[in-house]
């Protein structure tokens, strides 16, 4: 059943969880403690909770002594497959004490726009999550292509949340909310709810890019909320360092309501990879 409201998702069946590469690679490697403390949290009241994971290529940097994220997609795939491997390990080792495996799951567009793939996609994880393990996705960035790639992790989780029918999605940023221009500009209010059909047009929500080592962003966020809203899949942007109460369904973030017409479902969800 969709979560309906942010309260909810204490109560949630299934969840997708989504953070981002400036949150856990680099100087904030460390927050990969505090977000797997919530993910457990949640695992132990019975949500199946499915994590999608940036920062491979952002882990693997260091290791090819590289300062900045690389330009050329070859050393983007080479640093994301060092990356990947590291990566992987941190979450295993922080999930350890609380008795949960981790598996790992790498897609590219492409997957998702086979139905065969994509069929396969959703059985494996559907099993995974049936054994308890907790799924960490990926984009399969060691042999995706520039003309093939989801573009931004926000996407592919909205795609994953559909793909299974989550409950509902928790896009981890940043900042605690989506506001209604650049926080550090004049006039900058934190955007509390987005009904299903609201219209975001009047909203700044900033560039793309926004730092060395990842893409995405408030607008990719935003884009990516509606994509999950539309598809019934209610879904909160907030902190990574508030990920515990955001799965506690504390009154926090921007809460995108899910399309009350819709009904999320693994079996029948449309996978849309497309702009």
């Amino acid at each position: 059943m969709s979560v309906r409201e942010r309260a909810e998702l204490a109560g949630a069946r299934r969840i997708v969880v989504k953070v981002g590469s400036s949150s856990i690679s680099g100087e904030n490697a460390h927050k990969i403690a505090t977000i797997v403390d919530g993910l457990a949290a949640a695992h132990a009241r019975g949500t199946e909770v499915v994590l999608v994971s940036s920062g491979a290529i952002a882990t693997g940097m260091p290791y090819l002594s590289l300062d900045e994220r690389p330009v050329d997609l070859a050393t983007q795939q080479a640093a994301a497959a060092v990356g990947q491997n590291v990566l992987i390990y941190r979450y295993q080792d922080a999930l350890r004490p609380f008795q949960i495996v981790a598996g790992q799951v790498l897609l590219t567009a492409g997957d998702l726009e086979n139905a065969t793939h994509r069929s396969n996609a959703r059985r494996a994880m559907e099993r995974l999550l049936g054994l308890r393990i907790l799924p960490i996705v990926n984009e399969n960035d060691t042999v995706a292509t520039h003309e093939i790639r989801f573009g931004d992790n926000d996407r592919l989780a909205a795609m994953v949340a559909e793909l299974i029918g989550a409950d509902a999605l928790v896009l981890l940023s940043d900042i605690e909310a989506l506001y209604t221009r650049p926080p550090s500009e004049p006039g900058a209010r934190p955007i509390d709810t987005v009904a299903h059909d609201d219209d975001l047009s009047g909203f700044e929500f900033g560039a793309t890019v926004v730092n060395s080592v990842g893409t995405g962003g408030a607008a990719t966020k935003a884009s990516a909320a509606r994509l999950a809203a539309a598809s019934g899949i209610g879904v909160l942007v907030t902190s990574a360092d508030l990920v515990d109460e955001a799965l506690s369904g504390a009154s926090i973030g921007t809460w995108f309501a899910p399309n009350p017409a819709v009904t999320p479902s693994s079996a029948t969800a449309p996978v849309r990879t497309g702009a």
